[in-house]
């Protein structure tokens, strides 16, 4: 979540002028995270979250998402789903942006997660991967493993500027992915991006799982090494929890499971997902505007968990 795109007063009341949803009491821009604009929306019936959508997401691609949601919100799964207006529209246009009305969910999200927090958040994420066996819908993953050589290119000799010899690490990676990647393993939809911020918790309990707008279809088992890279770690980067990790697969575990094929190729799978957001955070640190409202955050973060994850032995990382 971030403010790249101001919105008034004056345009959230015409918005919410087509719904059921009271007047407007107060909007607050969320500064969180890296990809659309957000406001916290209060008004004299309840709390929305509005979502302006920007450039990296496709509006084309904002019926999958909300169908997504929808399919899984009707699966039991704690999501938010767009509220559609009184003529049952979810999407809108406001301050020139593609726009929803979301459901505000109830919870906090950790910075520092328990080994029983992270477990709750495999089993959240097994759930999820059982609900969508029957989920019909299907999207290309755009940040694979092809579209992390562009976005390498794209980036260039810039990465160098972020840390010397990032470049050639970067190169030397993707062509370890390209060796190594195992493309034969089940693919289904993914969320792609459960991170502790986009995970709602009150104690030890999941209440909502946020910002799906990098769902795709992609190998199944790459969406718990993408939660496996962010829940497992200190922030920066450094200090593996090996606690953290036992329970995370233990809580996807019970929900849902992993197969030995998929357990075989975890590392990769792990170093696949810190090659991701070193890539996307390196262009976003390069890229993003100086008076946007949004903490950029640091790439080399991820670049010490590939480097972990280089030399991380089996049992490690999956707690066996």
């Amino acid at each position: 979540m971030a403010v790249y795109t101001q919105v008034s007063a004056e345009q959230m009341a015409v918005l919410l002028a087509r719904y059921d949803a009271g007047e407007l009491v107060s909007a607050k821009g969320i500064a969180e995270g890296v990809e659309n604009s957000n406001y916290l929306v209060e008004t004299s019936r309840r709390r929305f979250i509005l979502t302006l959508y920007e450039k990296r997401v496709d509006a084309g691609d904002l019926p999958f998402f909300l169908a997504l949601l929808d399919h899984l919100a009707a699966s039991g799964n704690a999501v938010p789903r767009a509220v559609p207006d009184r003529e049952g529209r979810q999407i809108h246009e406001v301050a020139g942006r593609p726009a929803c009305l979301i459901e505000f969910l109830p919870g906090v999200s950790v910075t520092h997660p328990t080994p029983a927090q992270s477990r709750a958040a495999g089993e959240a994420l097994g759930r999820m991967h059982g609900s969508l066996a029957s989920f019909t819908g299907a999207r290309p993953n755009t940040l694979g493993p092809a579209g992390w050589h562009a976005l390498a290119a794209r980036c260039g000799a810039d990465l160098d500027a972020i840390s010397a010899g990032l470049g050639a690490r970067v190169a030397a990676e993707l062509a370890y992915i390209d060796a190594h990647w195992p493309a034969d393993l089940p693919r289904s939809v993914i969320h792609a991006d459960l991170f502790p911020d986009n995970v709602l918790m009150r104690g030890d309990a999941v209440t909502g799982v946020i910002d799906f707008y990098f769902a795709c279809t992609e190998v199944r088992a790459w969406d718990v090494a993408v939660t496996h890279t962010s829940w497992c770690f200190e922030p920066d980067g450094t200090g593996f929890h090996a606690d953290r990790a036992a329970a995370l697969i233990a809580g996807y575990e019970a929900a849902f499971g992993l197969s030995e094929a998929e357990r075989t190729a975890f590392a990769v799978l792990a170093r696949g997902a810190a090659l991701r957001f070193l890539l996307t955070r390196a262009w976003d640190w390069l890229n993003t505007p100086a008076d946007a409202m949004v903490t950029r955050k640091d790439p080399l973060a991820f670049l010490r968990r590939l480097d972990f994850y280089a030399g991380a032995e089996r049992g490690l990382l999956l707690g066996a």
